[in-house]
């Protein structure tokens, strides 16, 4: 379905949309004076939108049986994501956009290395080798460089 050029497009596409969800959140919260608001507005439309692409797609609910078998912990997504929503609601404003994505990014690169590392959640282990460990060097680097 999506090819490998198209891949890294649509994925810096998304990381973009990333920075834009986040600055129409906080200037939601400002508008609402209220953060848990804003959130609550934005994923009531991202739920509206997940809805309509489910139709789009006439992708059929998933069958009681076939749900029931998911990790507990696999339903828990949301909440992880709704954090995320809240505190890009609080602090883009404190930080701005380029100091919160940068660190955003930082703790994604080392929360997904030590996952990788031991391959928590039902994914593969792929060890930390050298090549990881200064990539994640440099991202902290340019973490404190954007910050000046």
């Amino acid at each position: 379905m999506v090819t490998a050029l198209l891949a890294p497009i649509l994925a810096a596409l998304a990381g973009a949309g990333l920075v834009i969800q986040q600055a129409l959140n906080a200037q939601l919260r400002g508008g609402l004076n209220s953060a848990a608001w804003a959130g609550f507005i934005s994923y009531a439309v991202g739920l509206a939108c997940m809805g309509a692409l489910a139709l789009a797609l006439r992708d059929p609910l998933p069958a009681w049986a076939t749900a029931s078998r998911v990790p507990w912990w696999a339903w828990s997504g949301g909440a992880f994501g709704a954090v995320f929503i809240g505190l890009g609601i609080v602090l883009v404003p404190v930080l701005g956009t380029g100091t919160f994505m940068a660190l955003l990014v930082a703790g994604q690169m080392l929360a997904s290395v030590a996952v990788d590392h031991f391959g928590w959640l039902g994914l593969a282990q792929r060890p930390i080798d050298g090549p990881r460990l200064v990539g994640v060097a440099l991202l902290i680097g340019g973490v404190i460089l954007i910050r000046r």
